[in-house]
């Protein structure tokens, strides 16, 4: 077993999974080697606290499953949600060539919006009558499918058909936002093959396309924030053409260093990364940029254009920045390899949440 170096918790070392993430009303935390067979979130005693009734905690519990693509001519994010007391579904299609964005999302009764309960064999759907999507998941073999369409007056019409096949080991996390207060997440970085087609232009995969799915349940605070950032493509590594993808968050984690979903991909291999902080002059700043304190990352990210997805209803408030553009800098392995990433596509998110 490789050491990791002293700044890399042994807790981000991938241990066997459970069969369910929480057992007898406590929730397992940590870093796992495979998929949980059962989120049995709700089975949380008291994670939002002792004042907190049960019967609440549902309305508290934030789910989503994202599928984000990643071709030659551009990028699609897409998403089934569950968060609070409505649903929808997502899809925002960055053109690389016109730096231009279009979006399509159908809200409806929380009820109508189905999140895959686990990863293993369940899926997501929503259907209404100007789009249909489901993101079927058999994850403990590496394997999962989207297909769906969208349409709408202001950006015409999307369709995606595109199966995907795991090219390096999981992450999988349970982070503590308190006591008892889980936020799971599972990233799986993939090969794709299929097309996505946007206004009757069909873009087809080739062997530089790729994909994630980012899979999310979790009790967020009252007021809650996150910054996330991440690429995926292809690179030289060791004078090949490898897969490579990273993903950096700074979210509520109660401890950083031990509960983190930072890490890098490479093809057939994956390593965990120490906590980073994302700094802009302002909120809506054309440049970020995101360190650590070891010298493991140091990116500058220049946004070419955001999509933005405000929501103000009565007990809930949300600011999302969706923002595309080019990363460059380095990330830097526990084996001490450094990857220049200048000039890949980063996709990133600004969200901050009162609910």
């Amino acid at each position: 077993m490789d050491k990791y170096p002293e700044y890399i918790s042994e807790k981000r070392r991938p241990v066997a999974t459970p069969d369910s993430i929480v057992e007898n009303g406590q929730a397992h935390f940590g870093t796992f080697d495979k998929p949980f067979k059962k989120l049995n979130m709700l089975d949380c005693k008291k994670p939002c606290g002792r004042l907190m009734p049960d019967f609440m905690k549902k309305s508290r519990l934030t789910e989503w499953e994202a599928f984000e693509v990643h071709l030659d001519q551009g990028a699609l994010i897409s998403a089934v949600y569950n968060t609070g007391p409505f649903g929808f579904s997502i899809f925002v299609w960055f053109d690389k060539r016109s730096k231009k964005i279009y979006s399509w999302r159908n809200i409806v009764p929380v009820k109508k919006a189905k999140v895959a309960s686990q990863l293993v064999d369940d899926y997501c759907e929503l259907n209404v009558k100007k789009s249909s999507y489901v993101i079927k998941n058999d994850l403990m073999n590496g394997k999962a499918s989207a297909k769906g369409w969208s349409e709408n007056r202001k950006s015409g019409k999307i369709e995606i058909d595109v199966q995907v096949e795991r090219v390096a080991p999981i992450s999988n996390v349970s982070i503590p936002f308190g006591e008892n207060k889980p936020l799971y997440s599972e990233k799986d970085f993939f090969k794709a093959t299929g097309y996505i087609t946007v206004n009757g232009e069909k873009f087809e995969t080739n062997d530089n396309s790729v994909a994630i799915i980012d899979d999310h349940k979790g009790y967020y605070p009252f007021f809650a924030h996150y910054d996330w950032l991440t690429t995926m493509g292809k690179c030289e590594i060791d004078g090949q053409q490898k897969y490579f993808a990273f993903n950096l968050t700074r979210n509520q984690s109660i401890d950083q260093d031990n509960y983190n979903e930072n890490i890098i991909w490479v093809e057939g291999a994956s390593y965990p990364m120490p906590p980073v902080k994302f700094s802009k002059e302002k909120r809506k700043s054309k440049v970020w940029t995101i360190r650590d304190e070891h010298g493991c990352v140091d990116l500058r990210y220049e946004i070419d254009n955001v999509f933005y997805m405000p929501i103000h209803l009565l007990v809930v408030d949300v600011y999302y920045a969706l923002p595309f553009g080019r990363i460059y800098g380095y990330v830097k392995d526990t084996e001490g390899r450094k990857y220049t990433v200048d000039g890949m596509l980063g996709i990133g998110e600004d969200k901050t949440t009162r609910m």
